[in-house]
């Protein structure tokens, strides 16, 4: 059966990218892979294996456009007020609070924030199927 690793983003300034995802997630440096003409890193954190690796290209100046074809990447949290406040407090500008119910029932709970490069990411409320 197969598992699923990672997800990767190009970034422009790792700094910038590697300071957003460890004060927003708490994703830390997992491993750092330096090239010629490029930088990998991998984030993660001690919730799960999955992890964000950010693809630096050396030299690029102009931020990546993209597209009309990415989605987003999902985290669950504990308690989602206490974290879309902390996001606020942190200058993230997060989206508000959403609720999906069906026929009475809540299905889930979330917000949206965009990191340094424009990426949207979901936080859930872990509720449900998103644990």
């Amino acid at each position: 059966m197969a598992k699923a690793i990672h997800s990767m983003i190009r970034v422009l300034d790792e700094a910038r990218s590697v300071a957003f995802y460890e004060q927003a997630f708490g994703l830390g440096i997992a491993d750092r892979l330096d090239f010629e003409t490029f930088t990998l890193i991998y984030l993660r954190n001690a919730e799960a294996d999955f992890e964000v690796e950010l693809t630096i290209n050396k030299g690029r100046t102009e931020p990546y456009a993209l597209g009309d074809g990415y989605g987003h990447i999902a985290f669950s949290v504990d308690d989602l007020d206490v974290e879309h406040a902390r996001f606020e407090a942190a200058g993230f500008a997060p989206r508000k609070i959403v609720e999906f119910n069906r026929d009475g029932t809540l299905l889930a709970r979330f917000f949206f924030v965009e990191d340094p490069d424009g990426y949207k990411i979901e936080v859930l409320q872990r509720h449900g199927r998103f644990r």
